[in-house]
């Protein structure tokens, strides 16, 4: 039979210190020295103490759980942002010894109701919210009532009290902008969604400022939009753009699945990449680099986001800090072969 662990008392007796000492260093309390804390951890993994999470629980009022509510959209429906997002704020919770609570969003089911039922039902000590709407009435909800909570994306009013983590994505289309006309492109495609999300309005935004600075009448832009989980009407809407009397040389996809929908049209439409249309994306997905040619795209670190943001929540949680925490990540410019000069005209 294996040797019983320490209870806690034992624990305590054993290094002479409070029991209360050793459980708030075994919780990372910073109230107690770090060489205390290291003392405390070491100790614990020597002698085989498991703290025992439901008697932790009913004495912090936590339920040890960060909650996430994830929208159910369809049997065939392949999101590789939540993917990436989920496994890296797991990741940055574990790390705290907190779990990752998903809560599920039916079809025809609002997230807010869902929402309000893992808050009001104290499932969760704090929510991660991705994918920001422009009026989002998730974020109006939680400010109310005052629940922790980290965005990743931000809100359009940056003078609301919010923690956020994002990428510039403003940044990141004004650079692809700059690239392509130094590369001879005048005439611009922009493949977006109809939905009013903030990330939509920033990247269009990035695009529409670097085209302004420029100053060049002969530069013009045509947008295509279509809703954010309708594949067939965005394919469609690529197509009106591709087949039409006056084609782009480069498309900007809003994200990479679209970005990746143009090059596959593309081929449809006979079209050579980069030598007829150069196409650019934003996010890096894993398709991304397999994709040919090779998608040009901007790495997003969507993972490290998600474990950068469990770790802020973590915060927040224990610490209530009296201004909102805030991260802006600086995306970088992935190079394919998806990109290239514009087109010689010939006459």
């Amino acid at each position: 039979m294996a040797p019983r662990g320490k209870t806690l008392k034992e624990l305590a007796e054993h290094l002479d210190v409070s029991i209360t000492t050793v459980s708030r260093a075994l919780a990372d309390h910073p109230t107690i020295a770090l060489k205390t804390r290291q003392r405390v951890a070491e100790a614990a993994k020597a002698h085989g103490y498991v703290p025992n999470v439901a008697a932790r629980q009913l004495v912090s009022g936590r339920s040890g759980f960060v909650g996430l509510i994830l929208p159910i959209r369809g049997p065939n429906f392949v999101d590789s942002y939540v993917g990436e997002f989920i496994t890296g704020l797991g990741e940055g919770l574990v790390a705290h010894g907190v779990d990752l609570f998903l809560a599920t969003a039916q079809p025809g089911q609002s997230e807010l109701s869902v929402l309000k039922h893992v808050v009001e039902s104290g499932r969760a000590d704090g929510i991660v919210l991705p994918r920001i709407a422009e009026d989002d009435e998730r974020v109006a909800y939680l400010v109310q009532r005052g629940f922790p909570f980290v965005t990743h994306g931000r809100l359009l009013d940056e003078t609301r009290p919010v923690n956020w983590l994002d990428t510039d994505s403003v940044a990141a289309f004004g650079e692809a902008f700059d690239l392509l006309y130094e590369l001879g492109h005048r005439h611009f495609g922009l493949v977006s969604i109809s939905d009013r999300m903030t990330f939509r309005y920033l990247r269009e935004r990035g695009l529409r400022e670097a085209i302004a600075r420029r100053g060049d009448p002969t530069v013009t832009l045509d947008v295509a939009t279509a809703p954010r989980f309708d594949r067939g009407a965005s394919v469609a809407a690529i197509n009106g753009m591709l087949r039409g009397a006056a084609r782009p040389t480069a498309i900007l996809g809003l994200f990479d699945e679209l970005a990746l929908t143009v090059l596959e049209e593309a081929a449809r439409a006979g079209l050579s990449i980069p030598r007829d249309l150069s196409v650019v994306g934003f996010d890096n997905i894993t398709a991304a680099a397999y994709a040919p040619p090779g998608l040009t795209t901007f790495e997003a670190g969507t993972r490290a986001a998600g474990r950068e943001i469990g770790g802020m929540l973590i915060d927040i949680i224990e610490t209530r800090p009296a201004k909102p925490l805030t991260r802006l990540i600086k995306p970088t410019f992935v190079p394919r072969a998806s990109h290239g000069p514009a087109p010689v005209e010939t006459h």
